[in-house]
C-alpha cells in the first residue's frame, strides 16, 4: 500500500515527504517545474518510485498502479487540481474536482460561501480592466485586489481610491488571467498580535476534526505574514467562534478529505472568512512537532490511505512560535545579514536560519518573500512578543538596489512596504 505525493513547492519539504516512508512506501509524482526537477534526484534515491506529470496521465496512472498506489495527496496549492484528477483516474479517495475548484478559485469560493449563508463578504470577478468600475460599484472601497488563484499574498494590495484601483487592475491583469475584488475586512485591535488566525483541520472518515487554532503576528504591509504561534491568544469563547465558522465553511465547500487550513479575520463584529485552503498550512509541521510532538505529514499520509485518526491534542504548555522577516517589496540582491549569532544566543530561541542565501536576487512585488525563520518558545504570549522584539532589534539586512548598497533593519522591513 503506497502513498502517492503529487509534489511541487508547498507546505512539506522534500525531506518531510521522504520521511512519510515511515507510514507507507512513497511514490512521488513530480510537477513540471524548476523546483521539481531540482529535487527529483533526491526523491529517486529515497522513495519507492518517481514519475513526472509531463509523461501524460495514461503513462503516469499505469506506472502508479504498477507501484501499488493506495492513497494520494499533495502539500502544494498549485497541485490540488492535478491531484484530484489523478485520484479520479486511480479510483483513490480525494476531494472532488468541483470541491478543489472552489478551494482554489477565490471568486468561486466567495460565491459558494455567500450562497450557503456562511459568510457574505462582497466580491466581484474581474477578467478585464474595463470591469473595474462595475466591480467598484458592487464591492465599494476600501477593497482588496488579488489573483483568483494564488498563494503567499502574491499581487495582493489594498485599494482606497478608484484611480489607484484602476492602475492596479490594469497592471495585475498583464500577468494574471483574472482577479477578484473583495470587501476589505477591517480587523479589530488585537495588538500586539495579528488581527487574524487560522484553523487547522483534518477531514477524516469519521468527520471533521479541528486540531489547532494558530495565532498570528501582525501582518507587514500590505498583507505579508511575519509569524505564527501555537496556541492562539484567543479565549475559549472567541476560539470556539472561529472554529465554528471554519467548520461551516468546510461543509459548505464540500470538503471530504485531508488537511485544511482556514484563515479567519478577527473584526469588531466577529470572525469573518479570509479563505479556505485545501492543504496543510505553511510551516505548520514545525509548530505541531515542537509544541505537541504531532507529525502532520504522517497524519496526512494516514488520511490519504483512508484511515481514521483520533485528534485530541492537549493545549501546549508553552507558546511555540515562528517569526519571519519579510523581504523588501522593491526587490534587490541580498548581500549580508547581521545579528544572526546574537539572535541564536537569545534564551528561548530554538533555531534561526536564513530562507534566502546572500547573493540571491529578490524580485519586486507584494508577495510574502521570507528572508529567514526564527523558531522559539516562551512561557506565555507576553514572553513570546518580548522575545520576538529582542530578535527584531538585532537583525539587519544589506541589499544592493540599482547598484547601490542599502541597509534595512528587520523593524523597517516589518513596518514599511
Amino acid at each position: 500500500m503506497a502513498i502517492v505525493v503529487v509534489h511541487d513547492q508547498g507546505s512539506a519539504s522534500p525531506r518531510e515527504v521522504i520521511a512519510l516512508g515511515r507510514t507507507a512506501p512513497v511514490l512521488v509524482a513530480l510537477a513540471d517545474s524548476d523546483h521539481a526537477r531540482q529535487v527529483g534526484p533526491l526523491f529517486e534515491e529515497n522513495c519507492a518510485g518517481v514519475v513526472t506529470l509531463a509523461e501524460g496521465d495514461e503513462a503516469v496512472v499505469a506506472r502508479l498502479r504498477e507501484y501499488g498506489a493506495a492513497g494520494i495527496l499533495t502539500f502544494s496549492e498549485r497541485m490540488l487540481a492535478d491531484t484530484a484528477r489523478l485520484a479520479g483516474l486511480l479510483g483513490l479517495p480525494f476531494n472532488t474536482p468541483e470541491t478543489v475548484r472552489v478551494l482554489t478559485d477565490k471568486a468561486a469560493q466567495r460565491r459558494r460561501l455567500r450562497e450557503a449563508g456562511v459568510d457574505s463578504v462582497r466580491s466581484a470577478l474581474l477578467t478585464d480592466a474595463e470591469g473595474w468600475h462595475a466591480a467598484l460599484t458592487e464591492v465599494g472601497l476600501p477593497a482588496v485586489v488579488k489573483p483568483v488563484r494564488g498563494e503567499g499574498s502574491r499581487n495582493t494590495v489594498l485599494v482606497t481610491d478608484p484611480e489607484h484601483g484602476a492602475a492596479v487592475v490594469e497592471e495585475f491583469l498583464r500577468a494574471e488571467p483574472a482577479l477578484v475584488v473583495e470587501e476589505f475586512l477591517r480587523g479589530a485591535d488585537c495588538a500586539p498580535f495579528g488581527d487574524y488566525v487560522s484553523v487547522e483541520s483534518a477531514v477524516t472518515p469519521g468527520g471533521i476534526r479541528h486540531f489547532a487554532v494558530t495565532g498570528k503576528l501582525p501582518l507587514a504591509p500590505p498583507f505579508r505574514e511575519s509569524g505564527q504561534f501555537w496556541p492562539s491568544q484567543l479565549a475559549p469563547g472567541p476560539e470556539a467562534e472561529v472554529v465554528g465558522l471554519a467548520d461551516r465553511a468546510l461543509r459548505a465547500l464540500g470538503v471530504t478529505h485531508g488537511l485544511v487550513h482556514t484563515e479567519i479575520k478577527l473584526t469588531a463584529a466577529g470572525p469573518r472568512l479570509i479563505e479556505v485552503n485545501g492543504r496543510l498550512g505553511g510551516d505548520q509541521t514545525d509548530l505541531a512537532a515542537r509544541s505537541l510532538g504531532l507529525d502532520l505529514v504522517a497524519l496526512a499520509g494516514e488520511l490519504a490511505l483512508g484511515r481514521d485518526v483520533e485528534l485530541n491534542p492537549a493545549r501546549p504548555e508553552r507558546v511555540h512560535f515562528q517569526y519571519y522577516t519579510p523581504g523588501p517589496t522593491a526587490g534587490g540582491r541580498l548581500t549580508r545579514v547581521d545579528g544572526q549569532a546574537a539572535v541564536r544566543a537569545l534564551p528561548g530561541v530554538d533555531s534561526y536560519r536564513l530562507s534566502v542565501r546572500p547573493g540571491t536576487e529578490l524580485a519586486a512585488g507584494t508577495g510574502t518573500t521570507l528572508l529567514d525563520m526564527l523558531c522559539g518558545s516562551a512561557a506565555d504570549h507576553r514572553g513570546m512578543t518580548a522575545l520576538v522584539e529582542q530578535a527584531v532589534a538585532l537583525l539587519a539586512y544589506e541589499f544592493v538596489v540599482d547598484g547601490r548598497p542599502v541597509t534595512r533593519t528587520a523593524r523597517d522591513l516589518l513596518d514599511h512596504v
